[in-house]
């Protein structure tokens, strides 16, 4: 359904067919995307029910499509509402199977397949429907569909995996809190330049139809394939930055260069491949946090809220840009004042980050070391700390993402006990939080000499 309203042509071709203005339903549809994602937690809280969603949406949205293949009415217009309602709901939930069937360390690997694969179908739809007819398209999205239905069928409804509430939690609720907020808060901004892409760029390039059917999401697919294969020890934050230089040279080049195919190769190489990083970027992050609440379809449907929020606003200062005749340098002017924003936002995202999560980027290289190796180079950290043998027990615990409150239980002893222990690990190293204890740790391998 997705595919209808953001780059996908099928939607966008059966407009053109019927020599129809599809921008009101465009706009509502986005809006109900954010709608089912914002409001998916309220009424899907369980494993069982987040099934039933996918069951009974998906056998909708093949029932609405065929909606499509008859001339435009008030049908289209209400079903691309429940529709996007739906879909933004389903994709919240999904949030269910996420966290429960893919370890926390390796929920980066799983986003970034879902992304690569959903964008490899969508190219698809994407060319059956400009080189063949929007109605094959759509039959072919809704085979995709009745594919859904039967994989859907196999989904375990149990909730024994998600039923109780993570002990994390307990450590900083409020800090989890600000975190989403920040994030949401940075998602909305830099997500500003995708709609003013859709809007001004796109268009731009409509008279390259043939390219821009398979190669508009040839980037964003390896960005994510590079993103998710990188040795565990570069440091993704540097691309980040990189990420958004890509967007600021993408729409200068789009400013200062003609509407060529090399101009348009160049421009979507630079934005779609910076959106590759930036998607799996937050969407890592959101999986990561899922185990900060008890109802995950929440915290995934509000950071991917924020996402559509400002593909929205994006769309619609592009829409005023282009409909009152506003010169293209004005829009790239705007697209940079964005970029400069989101540079002053990510320092601190990072930090936030660092205090809250980082911990978890830094445990997948740990965790991805054998039971052997961990073990050794625990050892040897204590022994350069000067660890006693409980701070070692603790330290290791600590190393494996365990919470106070899961290590008082492990341990049998308290949880003001645990941070006693946890105070006097940090301060024989030096340092204050379990990050840079994981850094230490993976530093002093480093610098082992060889055997």
């Amino acid at each position: 359904m997705l595919a209808f309203l953001f780059e996908g042509q099928i939607f966008y071709s059966l407009a053109g067919a019927y020599k129809i203005d599809p921008a009101v339903m465009v706009f509502c549809g986005v809006a109900a995307i954010f709608a089912g994602l914002l409001l998916c937690g309220l009424f899907i809280k369980t494993k069982k029910a987040a099934k039933r969603l996918f069951l009974y949406s998906y056998l909708f949205f093949i029932a609405e499509s065929v909606i499509f293949f008859f001339p435009p009415s008030v049908f289209w217009t209400v079903g691309i509402i429940v529709g996007s309602f739906l879909a933004g709901s389903c994709v919240a939930a999904w949030a269910f199977y996420l966290k429960c069937g893919t370890p926390k360390n390796e929920r980066i690997k799983t986003v970034a397949d879902m992304l690569i694969l959903s964008n490899v179908l969508m190219i698809l739809c994407n060319m059956a429907a400009i080189h063949l007819s929007p109605q094959t398209g759509l039959a072919l999205a809704m085979f995709m569909l009745l594919g859904a239905f039967v994989f859907a069928l196999k989904l375990p409804s149990d909730d024994n995996a998600v039923s109780s509430a993570p002990s994390a939690q307990s450590e900083n609720p409020v800090g989890i809190a600000r975190l989403l907020i920040f994030l949401c808060l940075f998602i909305v901004i830099i997500t500003i330049n995708s709609g003013l892409m859709y809007q001004v760029v796109v268009p731009a390039f409509a008279h390259l139809e043939g390219l821009t059917s398979w190669y508009w999401a040839v980037p964003y697919i390896v960005a994510l394939f590079v993103m998710r294969n990188l040795p565990r020890r570069i440091n993704r934050a540097y691309i980040l930055y990189v990420a958004i230089a890509m967007i600021g040279l993408s729409f200068i080049g789009f400013m200062s260069l003609g509407r060529w195919a090399a101009s348009y190769l160049l421009v979507n190489t630079l934005m779609l491949g910076a959106c590759g990083v930036y998607d799996l970027f937050w969407w890592s992050i959101l999986g990561e946090m899922l185990e900060f609440h008890k109802n995950p379809a929440k915290i995934l449907g509000i950071g991917l809220s924020a996402n559509v929020l400002g593909v929205l606003l994006g769309g619609l200062i592009g829409k005023a840009i282009t409909s009152t005749g506003t010169r293209i340098s004005d829009s790239t002017l705007l697209a940079l004042v964005v970029v400069c924003v989101t540079l002053v936002l990510l320092p601190p995202l990072h930090k936030h980050l660092s205090s809250l999560l980082k911990g978890h980027a830094y445990l997948s290289e740990f965790s991805g070391l054998s039971a052997q190796e961990q073990t050794g180079q625990i050892e040897r950290a204590a022994r350069f700390g000067n660890l006693s043998e409980r701070e070692s027990q603790v330290a290791s615990l600590l190393l494996q993402g365990k919470t106070y409150r899961t290590i008082a239980v492990e341990l049998t002893i308290s949880e003001n006990t645990v941070k006693y222990y946890v105070k006097n690990i940090y301060s024989k190293f030096g340092i204050q939080s379990r990050a840079e204890l994981i850094n230490i740790i993976l530093k002093k391998e480093d610098a082992s000499p060889p055997v």
